[in-house]
C-alpha cells in the first residue's frame, strides 16, 4: 500500500481532532500507528492550537522543488528538502520538520528496533487564507492526471519498461483503508490518494533497475520519473491543504 507522509496523516488528524475537541495524544495515535515513539516537540501543536490557530498545513518540498513551502529562512528549508515534508502553523508563520530514527539494543535489527519521529520548530511567513481557500482537490487531480498521460506518452517514446498508471491506481486500496479521519471529504480523499498512489509508482520506477539503450535514455527516463513524483508530490500537498480547509470549515467546503 502506498504510504502517506507523517506530515500528511497528522495535518488531517490534528485539525480533524481540534474541531471535535479531542487530544493532541488521541491524533497522534490515530495519525502515527506505525511509530514506536515521538518526540517533545511535536507539543508545539498544543501550542499553535492555544495561539488560535484552526487549520495544520502540510508542504512536501524537495530540492528540485521548494515552492510548497512558505518564504523561510536558510536553515529551515535545508531542513524540510532533506526531510521532504513539515507542518505549518498558517497564520502564526511556523513551520515543524520532522527527522526519523531508530532505536534499539546494541546490534539489534528488524522486529527488535523501534521508529522514532522528533520535530524541530522554524518560523516562516504566514500562508494566507485565500490561498488555502482557492485550493481546490479536483483541480489537484485534473493536473496530475493530464501530467500522468504526458509522462506515460514520454516513456513510452523512449522504450524500455513502461510506466503503468492503470496498475497503480487498480493497486490503491479503498478509500477507507488508509485510516484518514471520517470527516475527509470524499473528493478530497481519493484526490490524495490518487496523488499517494503515482508519487509511490514514481517513487518505485526511480528506484528500480533502469533499462533502455544507452545511457542518455537511462537518464531521461530517470528525469521524467523525477518531473512526475514532483507533480505528484505537489498535488497530494494541494490535495492535504483542501481537505485540511474542509475538516475545518465543514460549512464551506466543496
Amino acid at each position: 500500500m502506498p504510504e502517506l507522509p507523517a506530515s500528511v496523516r497528522i495535518a488531517l488528524w490534528v485539525t480533524s481532532t481540534w474541531r471535535s475537541g479531542g487530544t493532541l495524544e488521541s491524533a497522534m495515535e490515530s495519525a502515527l500507528p506505525d511509530v514506536d515513539g515521538v518526540g517533545d516537540g511535536v507539543r508545539a501543536l498544543d501550542l499553535w492550537r492555544d495561539l488560535g490557530e484552526r487549520t495544520v498545513l502540510v508542504a512536501l518540498p524537495s530540492s528540485g522543488d521548494p515552492t510548497s513551502l512558505p518564504r523561510c529562512g536558510a536553515d529551515a528549508l535545508d531542513a524540510a528538502v532533506e526531510a521532504e515534508e513539515c507542518l505549518v502553523a498558517p497564520g502564526l508563520g511556523a513551520l515543524l520538520v520532522p527527522t526519523w530514527s531508530t532505536f534499539g539494543a546494541p546490534g539489534a535489527s528488524g522486529p527488535d528496533t523501534g521508529t522514532r519521529l522528533d520535530w524541530t520548530a522554524y518560523d516562516c511567513d504566514p500562508v494566507p487564507t485565500h490561498r488555502v481557500e482557492a485550493l481546490d482537490p479536483r483541480e489537484a487531480t485534473r493536473s496530475l492526471t493530464a501530467k500522468v498521460l504526458e509522462v506515460t506518452e514520454q516513456l513510452d517514446a523512449l522504450g524500455g519498461r513502461p510506466f503503468d498508471a492503470a496498475s497503480a491506481r487498480e493497486a490503491m486500496p479503498r478509500a477507507g483503508q488508509w485510516a484518514l479521519p471520517d470527516d475527509l471529504p470524499g473528493q478530497a480523499l481519493r484526490a490524495v490518494t490518487f496523488a499517494a498512489a503515482i508519487s509511490s509508482a514514481a517513487a518505485a520506477g526511480i528506484d528500480g533497475p533502469q533499462d533502455g539503450p544507452d545511457g542518455w535514455t537511462q537518464q531521461r527516463r530517470l528525469e521524467l520519473l523525477r518531473d512526475l513524483r514532483r507533480v505528484a508530490e505537489r498535488a497530494l500537498a494541494d490535495a492535504t491543504n483542501a481537505g485540511v480547509s474542509a475538516v475545518a470549515h465543514p460549512r464551506t467546503s466543496r
